[in-house]
This record gives structure tokens, sequence and C-alpha cells, in this order.
């Protein structure tokens, strides 16, 4: 029988026609054991009618089984097909059969577990930059089921940008980054819910940013990293921020709602001119935004599934060029101005 299904496939069968082949050849191997027990036909099928019966039987149980399962589960869940609209499956509701297929490997962790995925999936993560940093995190975010994405970016594809924005392609060129990515999420997985915002975020942008869960910035400026601060510090809620510059890179999670130092706790004035170089002046190899921004993609991952310690008052630093790295300890300044005492809203 499992012959005749793989020669159904060879031949480009549908399964529906494999399926009747198979039980065709079936009664026609009962029919002879049955009518003609001693032909050379029978000898060659091997067994009894009996034996063949029950063995149909079995299969047919199995077959059954499996589709009344099938039947039921899609019913109860209210299952949409894998290229429906996203918004149609409530981020509340259970994983689809899809969904647990895709996730699988995610599942069967003990950190992470059905209420992690489902955690992930009600989640709403805002990624600031979608540039060296934030291609990893876009994509590894989509994968991994964040239900509900915002990807904000000002600029435009460009050739230089794909020796380490491994997001986008070649036919991207000019598009505006925010759609780029978001077409490519998409593409990855369906079942997430993605915003294309193709704008800055800015320190006035409180209220945007308190509509989501955490915050990940990819920026590449002080200016631009530092008004995200204060947003995210405005409205309470946890900004991962990396950064990277020719073979090195830094990760680390500014909360101060969490006893968490900010960014201006850390760094209260921007580097003095041309000590901290852009990667367009000072170059950067291509597998390292990959490596910084996997690590921040994973930090969003443990803090919306409560799994493991995030670098919530940490700075892991690493040396692409040597193989090494560093985890440093950060402490909340009293008297910092954005976060410190009088400036912050504690609750």
């Amino acid at each position: 029988m499992a012959a005749v299904l793989v020669a159904g496939a060879a031949f480009g069968w549908p399964r529906g026609r494999s399926s009747v082949v198979v039980a065709l050849l079936w009664g026609a191997v009962v029919a002879v054991l049955a009518l003609a027990p001693g032909s050379a036909f029978a000898r060659m099928a091997g067994g009894d009618a009996r034996f063949w019966l029950l063995g149909g039987g079995v299969v047919l149980l199995v077959v059954g089984y499996r589709a009344v399962l099938r039947h039921l589960h899609r019913k109860a869940n209210r299952v949409s097909e894998p290229n429906s609209e996203p918004s149609s499956v409530s981020p509340s509701g259970p994983l689809s059969d899809a969904e647990l297929d895709r996730y699988a490997r995610h599942i069967v962790l003990r950190e992470l577990g059905g209420p992690g995925q489902a955690a992930l999936r009600r989640a709403r993560v805002l990624i600031v930059g979608a540039g060296g940093l934030g291609a990893p995190v876009c994509l590894y975010l989509a994968a991994a089921g964040v239900g509900r994405i915002t990807v904000a970016d000002d600029d435009r594809v460009s050739i230089s940008n794909l020796q380490r924005q491994v997001i986008f392609r070649a036919s991207d060129d000019g598009r505006p980054k925010a759609g780029a990515a978001h077409d490519a999420m998409l593409a990855l997985n369906p079942h997430v819910t993605v915003t294309a915002l193709e704008r800055r975020i800015s320190q006035a942008d409180a209220g945007l940013i308190s509509d989501h869960d955490l915050v990940i910035d990819g920026t590449d400026s002080f200016a631009a990293r530092q008004a995200i601060n204060g947003a995210c510090v405005a409205a309470g809620v946890p900004l991962i921020a990396g950064a990277i510059a020719q073979w090195e890179g830094q990760v680390t999670v500014w909360d101060p709602k969490r006893d968490a130092p900010c960014m201006a706790c850390i760094f209260p004035q921007a580097p003095a001119p041309g000590l901290a170089p852009a990667c367009a002046e000072a170059g950067v190899v291509g597998p390292l935004p990959g490596v910084i921004g996997s690590m921040m993609a994973l930090e969003a991952i443990k803090i919306i599934a409560g799994a493991g310690q995030p670098l919530r008052g940490r700075m892991m630093i690493f040396d692409g060029l040597w193989g090494e790295n560093r985890v440093v300890k950060l402490a909340r300044r009293a008297d910092c101005p954005v976060c410190g005492s009088g400036h912050f809203p504690q609750g």
C-alpha cells in the first residue's frame, strides 16, 4: 500500500486519487485470496484474505480517527487557512494547527511551553530602526510568533545596506525600509500582524510607545537613542538597546520602572565628535549586526515570556574580532535628569 502511495506522488496524482487506487488494489488482492487462494498472484501477495481484511480495517480506523480529530480541532479553534488574514484570529485565542506546527520547537522548551508561546502571540513590540540591528530583530520576532509588531524607520534601502541588513533583497533598492521589512516579515510568518511606520520615533511618541509592551532600539545615532529612551521612560515601557561599531557590539535593557537604569543614567551626554562614529564612517563587519540583533531578539523573547534573567542593570559587550564577551553591571542614578527622583512616574 505504501509503495502505491509513493508511486502516485511520483506521477503527480492527488492524494485522493492515490487512496482510491490503493483501495482498489486492496480489494483486488482480497478477492483473489478469497476466490483463488492457490493462484500465483495469491502466493505473490502472501497471507490470506482474513489477514488482508484485518490489515485494511486497521488502516481505515487509523485514517478515519485522524480525520475526525483534525475536523474537531479545526471546528473548536475556528482555524483560518494559512494564507488568510492574520487579524481574523484573536491574539488571545488558542493556537491553530499551523501555529502549533510552526512553534513546536518553542513549545517543547521548559522555559517557554504553551504559556510562553501564548504570551508571545499576545505581545505588542515596537522595533525602531529596520537597519543592521533591526533586520535580525524583525525576522526573529516575526518567526517567533510575536503577535503584533510595529516597525518604524524613515530611511530607504540602498545597495550598500545589503552587506549586513539581511531582511532586504537587491530588488528592494529604493524602497522605504519599514515597508520592505513589513513585507518580508509577513512572507516569513503570515500569523503575525505587522504595522509599518515610515517615520522617526521622537520623545513626543510616549503615547505610541505606551500602546506597546516593549520597545527595541536599533538606531545608530545618540540623538535618536536619547529621544527613544526619554519616551520609554515617560511611558514606563522597557527598552532593549543595542549598538555596534566595526567588530564590537553591546546589548542592555533600560528599564527604570523595574529598578534598572535608563540610558541617561549611564550616558548623560553625547560622546565627543569622532569618539563614536556611525557605521558609515567607521565601518562594520557584516555578521556583527546579526549577532547583536539576534541577542536583542532573544532578550525580547525572555522578557515577554518571563524566562531566564534579562539584561536589566547589566550590559553585555561582545568583541567579534577576538571572540570574547563580558558583562558589566550598571546602576541607576538617583539624580538622573530623565528617570531620577522627581522625573520618573512611579507605579
